[in-house]
């Protein structure tokens, strides 16, 4: 069990023994198939926690020039990077970072590729492709919703491919199923299987939540085999976020004051939704808080506020089993993915710190961040 009193107060807390229980499957999973699995930064990027990933898979996946140089200075090896749009600002240190550029139009690929041919690196070029199919239904994370500013449909593309695409990226899926796979697979091939041949990998994205307790991992492998034995000559890769560090995880936070209006109950906490816990709000969910059961039926029910100033920084309702007491722990559960990358400092709000506890049982303060993070962002 983690012992709370040796971090500070609000904190991301991940748990080494239960990312090394996923990153074991993830590998597992890799290694039956004969495909390799990749991180995606855009989920997750802890890079003082690399060392540990890197025991188990050698690559990463970055969707901008930060996190191209964090692949390379931080996890220790080029990016398989992907970008809506590439600047001939950034794409010289793109390069220098990457050993897979995938451009999201033809025209990005006709603009920089002669940067890549120029400088006579082993960068692998390929393009993203748009299978009109994805079965997310919250159209915010949807990357093949209708008017999509991602990838190419196949009638945009000609027979033979330019010289220097060497593969394809698709990307449809989010928190998904392997039988959600199974069926972008048949629209997948149905529309791009004739190029095929002339390409040398096909990288499937990210969504994958192998990880998750209902997830058929056998059905995955079994999938991902039958991929590779139709086309033995492409390199099948994945670049999951959320799996990795999926329930790994929480953040602290305490009640600092309880207000009630109209009957409503509202423990307002040290953290900010808005600022801490976008996705809340954006996707929207309402997250699992240990101790405590959604929903508005119990003796003691509370709405969860943030500490900042926009109206809507709030969720709930809990319903808890003891009247909260100001200064109370509150632990919100699995909050290392899609938390730390996009969090804010929004009304100047308190960041939480970043840490880890160790296999041995041991607080490793990552990161406490303090006024003067707060001011050299604002100028």
């Amino acid at each position: 069990m983690i012992d709370f009193t040796q971090f500070p107060s609000p904190c991301y807390i991940m748990e080494e023994e239960l990312l090394r229980k996923n990153l074991s499957l993830i590998k597992s999973v890799a290694d039956k198939a004969g495909v390799e699995i990749i991180l995606a930064f855009k989920s997750f990027a802890m890079w003082r926690s690399f060392p540990i990933f890197r025991e188990y898979i050698n690559h990463s996946t970055a969707s901008s020039v930060y996190e191209a140089r964090l692949a390379l200075e931080e996890f220790g090896s080029r990016a398989h990077t992907y970008s809506p749009a590439y600047t001939e600002q950034d794409f010289p240190e793109i390069m220098r970072c990457s050993s897979h550029i995938t451009f999201n139009s033809l025209s990005q690929f006709q603009r920089f590729y002669p940067m890549i041919v120029a400088e006579k690196n082993d960068i692998s070029c390929g393009i993203r492709v748009n299978p009109e199919y994805s079965e997310v239904e919250t159209e915010l994370y949807n990357p093949c919703a209708p008017g999509t500013r991602f990838g190419i449909t196949a009638d945009l593309l000609p027979e033979t491919l330019p010289q220097g695409i060497e593969g394809f990226h698709c990307h449809c899926h989010c928190e998904s199923s392997s039988f959600e796979l199974e069926r972008t697979l048949q629209h997948l091939e149905e529309k791009f299987a004739r190029w095929f041949p002339q390409l040398k990998w096909l990288n499937l994205g990210g969504g994958h939540l192998m990880t998750r307790k209902d997830y058929d991992t056998a059905h995955l492998i079994k999938l991902l085999q039958g991929l590779k034995a139709r086309y033995p000559h492409l390199q099948i890769i994945l670049e999951p976020g959320s799996a990795f560090t999926w329930q790994t995880g929480v953040l602290t936070s305490e009640v600092v004051d309880i207000v009630e209006s109209r009957g409503i109950k509202t423990a307002i906490l040290n953290v900010s939704f808005t600022c801490h816990m976008p996705d809340c709000l954006e996707m929207p969910y309402q997250p699992a808080v240990r101790g405590a059961e959604m929903g508005n039926e119990g003796n003691y029910i509370y709405r969860l506020g943030g500490n900042s100033c926009l109206s809507g920084d709030y969720m709930g309702f809990w319903s808890f089993d003891h009247e909260l007491q100001i200064g109370e722990q509150i632990l919100f559960e699995d909050m290392i993915h899609y938390t730390m990358v996009k969090t804010n400092m929004f009304n100047g709000i308190h960041h939480p710190a970043i840490a880890l506890w160790t296999k041995e049982g041991k607080a490793e303060i990552y990161k406490q961040f303090s006024y003067e993070d707060y001011r050299n962002r604002m100028s």
